[in-house]
């Protein structure tokens, strides 16, 4: 474990002490071949515990610890149905009213980043800050009208200084808690928490270049033009920087609001619905979702109240899937849906997520235990997370893998159900999902859709048509004049020349030494007689090994 990884895992001890919160990390299984740092911390000993209750000591002590702490503290406080009260009450606070940094500061960052003042750009700069949280805060102003023009409402979002360092250093302690983890839990090879932290750090470090986060919302505005369901704010291109961000200000209501919305009798359900539909027509039809849809980056548009409009902020965490996951994903959820296990089963085998011995019926007759006493209630009692942890409880059974390309999407998911499920206890997840699966399994197998995805394939197919005639033609002439040759990868095929060369070289130097010794014995035997005999042979010796060698 590097230096500064140990460091940060004492301070991050003497912050969970300091707000009473170590018992619960000393009590996991993975913190186990650490705790020499606890009993070695002299601060342990005589730290004074702060006071208040367990859910703001939570959450007080995740502001404290910095940014990646905080994402997990708001991804936690959409799941209320996992939750006590309490405690997705006090986290529901990090969604937006994390401490802001200096405004002056702000200004100076978005001054330097953009190389003029903000009184040359901007009217009404408000140097308090709209919103901060955990990575970057939100100041308001107004574009400098050109030519007269009415001014135009903005946000400008700034990164916090040093984040980058900050992320940095916690992500070491990760990957050494994902090392640790790989050495002494049993589960690691089948969770892969290395991997995981991986995936987590291409995601986190991402987030902190905003340009990257404005195109990601050009992106999205494009996918949603004209649409009724979501709408995306422009950006402004020629204001963009990595550490800052320009884009149209929202006039809306918080979707946490529900006081507000109640008044302006916005229907509710409509909203919770178009939130499932707007998550899985960006999975399934565009392939480019947001992926940090915690309350604090939704809003409603209520302009007509019957049929609510989202609007969606923060841009900087989207996901994509393979073609490949994609598919498999949409077959898997259809048939929970249809409650045809044996289906989901011989997916999981054909996508590689369960070794691939497993034995079939088995594994439908496990899901058909877990699952049929949940689809037992009406649907709209049933939780896609508590399907997802009954699921998990077999996937240890069958020793499936985590698949890290798919845990934004399983957080993701996890946080559009809470927060749907809060708008609207009686949400039907499942009735409004299914629908927009089956038509997009329809139309990607559809004749149109086949004949479309030939077409964009035509121009690579006649570049590999006209490159054929000339390869064809060498490796006829290289057939006839018998210097053809095929090359063969594989894993196995290379594991069998690193072992047969092992062999080999363990081989040549046993005949090294072998010859070594047999020129010592002839030069003792030669010893008392002309010197030039033990010189000959010895040298005959190496020239036969040397050619041996040679030889192979």
């Amino acid at each position: 474990m590097k230096l500064r990884a140990a460091l940060r895992l004492i301070e991050i001890q003497r912050v969970l002490v300091r707000h009473g919160l170590d018992e619960f990390v000393r009590a996991t299984h993975l913190y186990r071949p650490l705790r020499f740092i606890f009993l070695l911390s002299p601060w342990v000993w005589f730290q004074r515990r702060r006071g208040g209750s367990r859910a703001e000591r939570l959450r007080l002590a995740l502001q404290e610890l910095g940014p990646i702490f905080v994402k997990f503290g708001q991804a936690l406080s959409t799941r209320r149905d996992l939750l006590p009260v309490d405690i997705a009450d006090e986290l529901a606070k990090l969604q937006d009213r994390v401490p802001p940094f200096d405004g002056e500061v702000a200004r100076g960052l978005i001054e330097s980043a953009l190389g003029k003042s903000t009184s040359e750009l901007f009217s009404n700069f408000d140097v308090t800050p709209l919103a901060a949280a955990s990575i970057a805060q939100v100041h308001t102003a107004n574009l400098q009208p050109p030519g007269g023009q009415a001014n135009k409402e903005v946000i400008i979002k700034v990164l916090r200084p040093g984040m980058r360092e900050m992320i940095q250093r916690d992500l070491e302690v990760l990957h050494a808690l994902a090392q640790q983890a790989e050495r002494w839990w049993p589960e690691s090879k089948r969770l892969r928490p290395a991997e995981v932290v991986d995936e987590y750090e291409k995601t986190i470090l991402d987030e902190l270049d905003l340009m990257r986060e404005a195109a990601n919302a050009a992106q999205l505005r494009r996918n949603f033009a004209g649409s009724t369901l979501l709408y995306v704010p422009e950006i402004y291109w020629d204001l963009c920087r990595g550490n800052v961000m320009v884009m149209e200000r929202i006039r809306g209501i918080q979707i946490s609001n529900m006081t507000r919305l109640r008044e302006l009798n916005v229907d509710i359900r409509k909203l919770a619905e178009n939130g499932v539909e707007i998550f899985f027509t960006q999975v399934f039809r565009h392939n480019f979702f947001h992926a940090d849809m915690h309350p604090g980056n939704i809003f409603v548009l209520a302009d007509d109240p019957a049929n609510p409009v989202y609007a969606a902020v923060d841009f900087g965490i989207v996901g994509t899937l393979d073609l490949r996951d994609q598919r498999y994903l949409a077959e898997n959820f259809l048939a929970v849906f249809d409650r045809d296990y044996r289906k989901v089963a011989v997916l999981h085998v054909e996508s590689g997520w369960v070794p691939r011995d497993t034995r079939v019926d088995e594994m439908e007759s496990a899901i058909r235990t877990v699952c049929e006493p949940i689809f037992d209630k009406p649907l709209k009692e049933i939780s896609f997370g508590t399907v997802l942890l009954r699921l998990f409880e077999i996937s240890r059974r069958f020793n499936m893998t985590v698949q890290p390309q798919l845990i934004l999407l399983q957080k993701t998911l996890l946080n559009i159900e809470g927060l749907g499920r809060d708008l609207y206890p009686d949400l039907d997840i499942w009735q409004t999902a299914s629908p927009i699966l089956r038509r997009w399994m329809q139309d990607r197998f559809s004749a149109r859709s086949v004949l479309q995805s030939m077409q964009r394939q035509i121009p690579d197919v006649i570049d590999t048509l006209r490159a054929l005639p000339p390869l064809l033609r060498v490796a006829a002439q290289r057939a006839e004049d018998g210097r053809l040759r095929l090359g063969i990868e594989s894993q196995e095929l290379e594991e069998l020349k690193r072992t047969v060369q092992a062999t080999h070289t363990q081989r040549d130097v046993v005949l090294i030494a072998a010859v070594l010794l047999l020129g010592g014995i002839i030069w003792l035997a030669v010893e008392r007689t002309p010197s030039w005999p033990g010189w000959l042979l010895t040298a005959a010796a190496i020239a036969a090994l040397v050619w041996r060698i040679r030889r192979r």
